[in-house]
């Protein structure tokens, strides 16, 4: 859902389908009655590899000199990267399906889809050694996991905050209320996620503030809980003066003074901090949502032994730490830790910090919080009603 991320100064944001043999040395990787199946032995690399990814995620030094991950996958493997950047997790989704990727980088409002679809196959870890060093809590989740089977590789994650003026906003909030009471003093100057994912934001502090309402997910809501989500939202809509996915601007706001509260990221934060703005950011009394972003394989990747050997590359601790820091998000494993300065400001590895983390991930019909006796509502409803939110 992330818009194109720019660096700057200093930090850098449903049924199986039948999948083809895939072409390469290496051997499995085929469809079953089951379902698909993952490659179980890595053959010679192919000598090239097509990379969908966030922009900022796949850097070769034409940006920025010191920020170059690219070039020596490539000595070293001989798999030839080319890669194009998405805006948007929709825009992924659409991509994928044209077979033209090997690799994609999959935030969980996409990954879901993807996995569900047959667009994407599962991976063997195994094959992949840095993956034992990767946060046990960035594992087996719904975002990277389907039937019980583990789809790609944790890259990167990051906590949707609660950040606010110091100098204005007192005192200092300690719950998601601050931005959905309807008589919030800041009306106006408040600030919200442009998605429908954020319906999901709602949905998290209705789950603790209205436990009647039954929510037990915030991505797995039935007609009434998304009801209840939207009529929260719709309350805010009257408080908030600029919907934003464009970080950059975000940030403007908050230094113009337009925006004084609402939704942000650790690298807004810092980026702010950095220019001395009254600025401070909490996760809040209910935890938050966030996202985990996945490394994938195409389901008919034409190159499957060079895409296992970028996931093992964007793995790697140094080439981790490298991105993820390019990008300002957590890296994926405490080693990669050893190669930044800045791992305690985005509470990497904090595992307690994490639980109160709900990665987006897909909203579908088939609840994801484990209830058969409902049918949930699917991304396509939260797109209609987030359209109603904002009129």
């Amino acid at each position: 859902m992330r818009n194109a991320l720019t660096r700057r100064a200093g930090f850098a944001g449903l049924a199986i389908a039948s999948i083809v043999v895939l072409a390469g040395c290496g051997t499995g990787g085929g469809a079953t009655p089951e379902g698909p199946t993952a490659l179980t032995e890595l053959g010679d690399g192919e000598g090239a590899v097509s990379i969908l990814a966030w922009p900022g995620y796949v850097e070769d030094g034409s940006n920025y000199p010191e920020y170059d991950w690219v070039s020596g996958f490539e000595e070293e493997t001989g798999c030839v990267v080319t890669a194009k950047t998405y805006g948007t997790s929709d825009e992924a989704v659409s991509l994928m399906k044209s077979g033209d990727y090997d690799v994609v980088a999959a935030s969980g409002d996409a990954s879901l889809r993807l996995m569900a679809a047959g667009d994407v196959q599962p991976v063997n870890t195994d094959l992949i050694p840095s993956y034992a060093g990767i946060y046990d809590f960035l594992k087996n989740q719904s975002h990277n996991t389907y039937n019980d089977q583990s789809y790609g590789v944790p890259h990167g994650y990051g906590a949707n905050l609660l950040q606010y003026n110091t100098e204005v906003v007192s005192p200092a909030p300690t719950s998601w209320g601050a931005v959905f009471d309807a008589n919030s003093p800041y009306a106006g100057k408040v600030t919200a996620y442009d998605s429908p994912i954020y319906i999901a934001d709602a949905a998290l502090y209705l789950m603790k503030t209205q436990p009647d309402l039954g929510i037990k997910n915030p991505y797995a809501l039935d007609e009434t809980q998304l009801a209840a989500a939207v009529d929260l939202l719709k309350v805010q809509r009257g408080l908030v003066g600029e919907y934003w996915s464009d970080y950059l601007a975000q940030a403007q706001s908050f230094t113009t003074g337009d925006t004084v509260i609402g939704t942000s990221w650790q690298v807004i934060v810092g980026m702010l901090k950095a220019d001395n703005q009254p600025i401070e950011a909490i996760l809040p009394e209910e935890g938050a949502t966030g996202w985990s972003d996945t490394w994938m394989i195409s389901s008919t990747a034409a190159n499957v032994n060079c895409a296992y050997m970028w996931l093992e590359h964007m793995a790697n601790p140094e080439t981790n730490a490298l991105a993820t820091g390019y990008f300002g998000e957590a890296p994926s494993s405490d080693a990669a830790c050893e190669f930044r300065t800045d791992c305690a400001d985005y509470h990497a590895g904090d595992a307690e910090y994490a639980a109160q983390i709900w990665y987006w991930t897909t909203p579908v019909a088939e609840c994801l919080d484990g209830r058969t006796d409902v049918q949930c509502t699917d991304y396509a409803a939260w797109t209609q009603a987030w359209t109603e939110i904002k009129g």
